[in-house]
């Protein structure tokens, strides 16, 4: 099925082919056509499968065809994500897609200054791609207009649940007017999902691509299980290999991933790093650089998780096992894209046994046990302090630190591998 048999502007669809895609993906085929005639939504599917895309143009769509007028511009869309990266990637998206339309559009999160984002919101808007945090702080000084908000997309649902962002969500539905069109998009479907959509949506139609928080079938998953003072060796032993030129390395805690970015640089390797303490302009800086292959590796905690879209991603590395299951899916989904191939790898440790157990429960299946070619395992070396896993913060996350909270239990770079299909937009 082509892009133009939806029925989207031209505009719209003009802009789809010079940004190179050729056809939909399974998500944007049954959720465009749904979207288009004006119903709630609940979208399921992996990462990487183009979900962006799949709410971006049919509400691109809607807004040129009941165009206001000349009326004075208001906010008419609002797009909630849980983090700014991946508020920034949506923006970008728009962009792409919006180019030939004469849309005015904000993006609203924290980690910069509020004063360009008011005095966007004050000038008129029609669309706004917010985190809830810095959403609410504007709502509380009285800087925002729902009024005429006809469309709401709740993005990574499942992140923002996990990251306690529910009750900000509540207070910014109660101040948006009833009858809109309200979108859900989320890589699973957990019964507080399915709480949300009762809350938030009308008779919605639930849209499910692939086996719910399942890993892509396109990435070969394997562990190594290592004693953990040797894992700093063991990363640069399989970074020697040049088979591994795009990768993105995973680290429990913000500390760990400069531990690891700076031993990495003093070996030679080009790192960038992406976590809370890091500005706003540093962690897009980082992420510019790992796109434009700048720098082959990208270390960083799970706030990079969501949000990161760069095709070409070689292997994705699980440094520090996470803790749950969820996280791992949303950690390998990097990797794998649409139709790249890709490969994860994690270190585990003997404390990760459990969660590593948990998680081939989670997915339905074994995860191969690997020894690395070459590499000392007998190497007696005491760990040095800086290599010892500091013990997993706690605190209120917050869009600034995406680490969930405890759960119950039970352009590609040039010479990128795979990707040998068409291009899909994200």
């Amino acid at each position: 099925m082509p892009f133009r048999s939806f029925g989207l502007d031209d505009r719209i669809h003009q802009a789809i082919k010079e940004a190179g895609y050729t056809e939909p993906t399974p998500i944007q085929t049954a959720a465009i056509p749904e979207i288009l005639a004006g119903r709630d939504v609940i979208g399921i599917a992996q990462t990487g499968t183009g979900k962006t895309a799949a709410f971006v143009l049919p509400i691109l769509t809607q807004l040129v065809n009941r165009a206001r007028g000349n009326q004075r511009p208001g906010m008419r869309a609002l797009i909630v994500a849980p983090t700014r990266e991946l508020v920034v990637q949506i923006e970008e998206n728009v962009r792409a897609y919006a180019k030939h339309l004469p849309l005015r559009m904000a993006t609203v999160y924290g980690g910069v200054s509020e004063r360009p984002q008011i005095a966007a919101l004050r000038a008129g808007v029609e669309l706004v791609v917010a985190t809830p945090g810095r959403l609410i702080d504007l709502m509380e000084q009285r800087q925002t207009n729902f009024s005429g908000v006809e469309f709401l997309v709740l993005d990574e649902a499942d992140r923002m649940l996990d990251m306690g962002f529910l009750p900000p969500i509540r207070t910014i539905v109660r101040a948006l007017p009833a009858k809109r069109q309200t979108l859900l998009f989320s890589a699973s479907f957990s019964r507080e999902i399915e709480a949300l959509t009762k809350e938030f949506q009308h008779s919605p139609k639930v849209i499910e691509i692939g086996r719910r928080a399942n890993p892509a079938d396109t990435v070969t998953q394997w562990v190594y299980e290592v004693r953990p003072h040797l894992k700093p060796a063991l990363l640069q032993h399989l970074l020697a290999n040049p088979d591994y030129d795009t990768v993105l390395v995973f680290t429990r805690t913000k500390h760990g991933a400069d531990r690891v970015a700076r031993r990495l640089e003093s070996s030679g390797i080009k790192v960038g790093t992406i976590h809370s303490n890091r500005s706003q302009n540093q962690r897009l800086r980082a992420l510019k650089d790992f796109k434009s292959g700048a720098v082959r590796v990208l270390v960083a905690t799970d706030v990079a998780a969501r949000g990161i879209d760069v095709d070409g991603i070689s292997h994705v590395v699980n440094y520090d096992f996470p803790m749950h299951s969820e996280d791992y899916v949303h950690r390998i989904g990097r990797t794998g894209r649409a139709h790249a191939v890709g490969d994860a790898i994690s270190f585990i440790t003997p404390e990760d046994q459990g969660p590593l157990r948990s998680l081939e429960r989670f997915i339905g299946r074994g995860i191969v046990r690997k020894r690395a070619d070459g590499f000392d395992y007998e190497a007696a070396a005491a760990p040095r302090e800086e290599n010892r896993r500091p013990p997993q913060g706690s605190g209120a996350p917050n869009e600034y630190n995406s680490n969930p909270r405890p759960r119950p239990s039970g352009f590609r770079p040039a010479g990128r591998r795979g990707g040998g299909g068409r291009r899909r937009a994200r």
